[in-house]
């Protein structure tokens, strides 16, 4: 619509036509209000019955509920309307009707179920806090890129598709690609380390990644976004440094960019931009304070994994953002290297939001006969990454990276029960449409 405009820019004087979504009608004898909501905010537009024309009044107060009207009329200060102006319609189109039983209540005042608001996304999406959620993400998003960038990385899109998956076959889709056994993607682990053996030497990627997880909990997705990110003759320290800079960036370009969403959110007094530097503590380290927290019935030894319960306990001690180093090879990917002077030592990292793990990393095996060490000693075939594997003896220099999921990131930076809540549309063992 050429001549349309904004709600929030309507001022007072002005003939104005605008165009959105009717919020409210409130119907008060000889006079009524119908609130029309648009991307920027709402305006009122006044009904005086008696002054106005029947069929005018008639139309405007019989539409439903989130049905898309055009409004034409003088704009006026009214000090008693929610945003301090009111139109007096000459003219209102109803452009799409909306069906009078609708599965929620865009306005918030009746509440849904998790379930019902991801079936009704579009409607659910009409809500200024759902909104809001997905207008943080784009500008972290953005924030993110912009820091990429100030690293001097150059952005590349890496294949869903493949013949075989980055850690073997576990965890993967299958599918049929002209008659051939492939597979949706993990990671772009692969990927992208052959990237930066190209002579590119600093890589980022924001993309999906599909894993067939068995968990089904507030914090799983069986299809995920990812910022990833690899660096020629970075050691796994220097990634951690990358690492902390993009999330510091992240933060602060929402601090800087989105206090109208946090308002809307009830974070402003909340919200904190993580300090600098991250504690950094050694596997070794961490699952000795786990232990001395009680928090688990039995102490954990080297070599186990963390349990979620032990994560908590440790996050909620340390209560920031927060590096484990130096974790066991084995419970590390084939690609992450091992310290030279202790083999039984990675130089793999994650980095940790109090509540959750939000980024694993490391230094890269760049050494071919260690690389391929590295996957008999993991029951994988080198011969099914030799596209992999066949350029580490063309020149691979050193290397480091992580993998950073946005959908957690969004989940711990604003308090959100459900990862589910920080995706448009969400794929999980459950859900496949909409």
């Amino acid at each position: 619509m050429d001549d349309r405009t904004y709600t929030a820019d309507a001022e007072p004087g002005e003939t104005v036509t605008v165009a959105g979504w009717v919020h409210e009608i409130r119907d008060l004898g000889g006079i009524a209000f119908l609130i029309l909501r648009d991307t920027t905010g709402k305006i009122q537009v006044k009904f005086e019955k008696d002054e106005m024309d029947d069929d005018l009044v008639e139309r405007g107060l019989a539409v439903h509920r989130e049905s898309v009207i055009s409004v034409t009329g003088a704009v006026e200060a009214e000090e008693r309307a929610p945003t301090g102006v009111e139109i007096t319609p000459d003219s209102l189109e109803v452009v799409a009707e909306a069906d009078p039983e609708l599965p929620l209540d865009p306005t918030g005042k009746v509440d849904a179920d998790l379930s019902t608001r991801l079936d009704n996304r579009t409607l659910d999406l009409r809500k200024p806090e759902v909104k809001a959620i997905f207008e943080v993400r784009s500008e972290v998003l953005r924030a993110v890129r912009e820091q990429f960038r100030a690293l001097d990385c150059t952005e590349f899109n890496t294949p869903k598709i493949v013949a075989t998956g980055t850690e073997g076959g576990t965890e993967l889709f299958p599918i049929t690609y002209f008659g051939r056994e492939a597979f949706m993607n993990q990671s772009p682990q692969l990927f992208k380390q052959l990237v930066v053996g190209s002579g590119v030497e600093r890589f980022f990627e924001i993309g999906p990644v599909f894993r067939a997880e068995e968990h089904n909990t507030p914090r799983h997705l069986n299809e995920a976004t990812m910022i990833d990110f690899e660096a020629a003759f970075f050691d796994h320290t220097e990634a951690m440094d990358a690492c902390e800079a993009v999330l510091t960036a992240a933060y602060e370009g929402v601090a800087e960019n989105c206090a109208e969403q946090l308002e809307t959110l009830d974070l402003v007094d909340e919200f904190e931009v993580p300090e600098s530097p991250f504690p950094r503590l050694t596997y070794e380290e961490a699952i000795e304070r786990i232990n001395a927290t009680g928090a688990l019935d039995e102490q954990l030894v080297w070599g186990d994994d963390l349990p979620t319960e032990g994560e908590h306990a440790l996050g909620e001690a340390v209560g920031e953002h927060y590096f484990i180093t130096d974790w066991p090879s084995d419970i590390k990917p084939f690609y992450i290297k091992d310290y030279d002077d202790d083999p039984d030592v990675s130089t793999g990292f994650d980095m940790m939001h109090p509540t959750m793990e939000l980024v694993s990393g490391g230094q890269r095996e760049h050494r071919y006969d260690h690389l391929v060490e590295g996957f008999e000693q993991q029951g994988l075939d080198p011969e099914q990454f030799e596209y992999y594997t066949e350029m580490f003896t063309y020149g691979m220099p050193p290397h480091a990276g992580w993998g950073l999921g946005v959908e957690r990131l969004i989940m711990t930076m604003l308090g959100l029960d459900n990862i589910r809540e920080a995706v448009l549309f969400p794929r999980d063992r459950q859900r496949l449409s909409p």
